[in-house]
């Protein structure tokens, strides 16, 4: 399965691609759903289940972005804490959010029943343990807002990894499961429904035509009545992108060679946080260590963030082997909770889904819930919570869009000599860098043959300037996310045009 990377993951192992890449519509469609991930299918799935004419377009292959990374963890608790939940919007508002959450895992194991759906899943209690007296106070607060917002957590002596601790709670009916087999089932389940899934069909823009939107993509136009960007940030120039931080998080999948495997799910409390589990994939068992978050693109030597965790790993767990890891991207919201409905500043029926923060797994059917009691009911009991209109633009913002929408930053218009490159930048193989040549900046990659790939490093989104992910062999945009390949394709949006190009000459 293919990933926006160049590391492989757990979940694209033995997984094949989407075979059908679909065929363009010849009549209006209820929904376009843009996004081939676990939000774009569990939406898509559950709308045409309800009797809605549903496509999802996708620009790469299913379980392309972030789905295809996750650690696939299941929660009723999230990164944002149900204390900091009743802090900062109310003790109602906490016990809405479980109340979402309970609902959101009991749908993925419906679909996983009703479906037939082989994909590991399996219940666990999920452990969040306390190692200083800091993080103990912390998680008296976290235990006491859990308890009022109704969530089945209790005090415990004993944790399921390895570590030393201080205080422990455990929360009751976690899950786990393995997601790209279970987003490919419920694709396949969707296109016996009735659906139909555009691969390799980005979305560039659209129109209103009339009741209907009209949508540009790269395969043609298609009519829908609604449009829902479950893209994990839509793309464009939108409020959205200045209320979300794009983050990378890191995983291994491990084999133990005492075949001391966690049987929960356990979490830390330092910032950023570690996380563990086991997962079995065809007869074998996996821990999964997850964590050394950061902002996109503010770290260049990312396989340093792998080291750093291997060790982390290693000095507490007999460590056979690291068969995978990768790392992926998440956007952290600016008060905590994702946003998910109308899209400031579009027609009223196109929707959007971003925000997840860490716990994408649980949000996605979330989502889907509350998209679909959108469309079908014309509203959600989830709706004011999530409401992306909860945010307000700020003076200047709307200026600020018409000047930036879609704006590509030109270069100086000329080819370069390339040994003038290899002068100022002595790459070594699968190395990129930033340089600088008659002032401005070039994005430089050599691959492993020794040959260079010079770039426009000014993000097409927002006009930033993007910097080298080592790892992932990407160029990254420290500001909303945006990522390219080698050659200046974008990877992940919110960017719709890709990099531009500049001619090397070989003399």
């Amino acid at each position: 399965m293919q990933r926006d990377g160049a590391t492989q993951s757990l979940w694209q192992s033995n997984v094949p691609d989407h075979a059908d890449s679909g065929s363009m519509p010849d009549r209006p469609v209820d929904v376009l759903i843009v996004g081939g991930g676990i939000t774009g299918l569990g939406t898509a799935l559950r709308l045409q289940q309800m009797g809605k004419s549903c496509i999802v377009a996708e620009s790469h292959s299913l379980c392309y972005g972030t789905t295809g990374g996750t650690t696939a963890h299941l929660n009723t608790f999230f990164d944002t804490t149900y204390d900091i939940v009743e802090s900062d919007f109310s003790e109602d508002a906490a016990r809405l959010l479980h109340t979402a959450a309970r609902s959101a895992l009991d749908l993925v194991k419906r679909n996983i029943a009703e479906l037939g759906i082989d994909c590991g899943h399996s219940e666990r209690d999920g452990y969040v343990y306390a190692q200083t007296a800091d993080q103990e106070h912390q998680l008296d607060k976290m235990f006491q807002a859990s308890v009022n917002a109704g969530a089945e957590v209790e005090y415990t002596d004993q944790i399921p990894v390895p570590f030393p601790f201080r205080k422990a709670i455990v929360y009751r009916r976690q899950a786990q499961f393995h997601p790209t087999r279970y987003v490919m089932a419920l694709a396949k389940a969707f296109v016996a429904a009735g659906g139909r899934i555009l691969q390799g069909c980005r979305v560039e823009q659209f129109d209103k035509v009339g009741e209907l939107l009209s949508v540009h993509t790269s395969r043609g136009d298609i009519q829908a009545h609604w449009l829902i960007w479950a893209t994990h940030i839509p793309p464009g120039i939108n409020l959205l992108h200045f209320r979300n931080a794009p983050y990378r998080s890191y995983a291994l999948a491990l084999t133990l060679d005492n075949d001391q495997y966690p049987e929960g799910l356990a979490y830390d409390l330092y910032d950023p946080y570690h996380y563990f589990r086991t997962q079995e994939v065809d007869g074998r068992r996996y821990l999964i260590a997850g964590g050394e978050d950061h902002k996109t693109a503010h770290v260049t030597n990312t396989d340093q963030c792998f080291f750093a965790l291997e060790a982390y790993v290693r000095n507490h767990f007999a460590v056979g082997e690291v068969a995978f890891r990768w790392s992926s991207q998440y956007y952290e919201p600016a008060d905590g909770l994702p946003y998910i409905g109308h899209l400031p500043g579009n027609p009223e029926k196109v929707l959007v889904a971003t925000g997840y923060s860490g716990n994408g797994m649980t949000y996605s059917h979330i989502a889907a819930m509350t998209l679909t009691d959108l469309i079908v009911k014309g509203d959600s009991g989830y709706a004011s919570l999530f409401a992306p209109g909860r945010v307000k633009p700020v003076a200047g913002f709307m200026d600020f869009v018409k000047e930036n929408a879609d704006v590509v930053a030109q270069f100086v218009g000329k080819r370069i000599k390339t040994e003038k490159l290899r002068e100022l930048a002595d790459l070594a193989p699968g190395e990129g860098r930033l340089v600088k040549f008659e002032g401005h900046n070039i994005a430089l990659y050599k691959n492993d043959a020794g040959k260079l790939f010079a770039l426009n490093p000014v993000c097409t989104h927002a006009k930033c300037v993007v910097d080298w992910n080592r790892a992932e062999q990407s160029w990254d945009c420290p500001c909303h996310g945006a990522r390219y390949s080698v050659t200046g394709d974008v990877l992940t949006g919110p960017a719709r045009a890709n990099l531009e190009q500049i001619d090397l000459e070989d003399l």
